[in-house]
């Protein structure tokens, strides 16, 4: 089963500064029906104006993950990590038992586009930490590239649930095939471009939770198509 979660029906705020959309419920934004899916809990898709950003506010208990699109973001936290991340990089931080933290736009003239994903932990009370990698283009080129796990492995960032997140970049006419596990589930953001999955097309901002389905299809309708995947327990 494939549900579709057009990018037009998720929460969508504009304060001027941030350009936001929720593909679940997120601050003033709230849909019962949708709440997150499985150990997902946040997808928000943020466009963020020249040097500005979120001052220092504090985050607990969640796995956050952070995949820039375009431009690039000023990270500062309270464990003395300082960084500036750009596409192709990827960022995770572990709140724990607590975390501060700002981001801003690290440009004077372009935007920054990224989407900040939260994962529930396997466990309450961890010690905070922080990691970053670069994924080269060519790395997610026609394939489907593991960014984060459970175990760390095959140079992946290492969270703290029992989540697998892949990320590819198609062409179009491209294809890509991925085989579920019969008790997985599985979550697709179409970060940009478009794309056939067994048959149903996704484009720009569009997600799809799917489930009881053996194996997918991934096929890229339009160019510079990129996509990410997340395998759930």
């Amino acid at each position: 089963m494939i549900t579709l979660r057009p990018s037009q029906a998720r929460g969508h705020v504009n304060f001027g500064w941030l350009d936001t959309k929720h593909s679940f419920s997120f601050g003033n934004y709230y849909d019962p029906d949708h709440m997150g899916f499985s150990h997902l809990r946040v997808i928000n898709e943020d466009k963020i104006k020249q040097e500005k950003g979120f001052g220092p506010h504090g985050h607990r208990d969640m796995e956050i993950i952070t995949y820039v699109l375009e431009g690039a973001l000023q990270h500062q936290d309270s464990m003395g990590n300082i960084s500036i991340i750009r596409p192709g990089d990827v960022q995770r931080m572990s709140a724990g038992t607590g975390i501060v933290h700002s981001e801003f736009n690290a440009s004077k003239t372009d935007l920054v586009h990224l989407l900040q994903i939260w994962i529930f932990p396997n466990q309450k009370g961890l010690e905070p930490s922080y990691e970053e990698k670069h994924i080269s283009s060519e790395q997610k080129q026609g394939k489907l590239r593991l960014v984060a796990s459970r175990d760390g492995k095959d140079d992946s960032l290492k969270i703290h649930q029992d989540v697998e997140l892949y990320a590819t970049l198609l062409q179009e006419g491209d294809r890509v095939n991925y085989s579920i596990n019969n008790r997985r589930s599985l979550w697709l953001q179409v970060a940009k471009g478009s794309v056939e999955i067994n048959g149903k097309i996704l484009n720009n901002g569009d997600g799809a939770a799917i489930t009881k389905e053996p194996n997918i299809e991934l096929i890229a309708t339009s160019k510079d198509t990129e996509i990410l995947l997340f395998d759930l327990a």
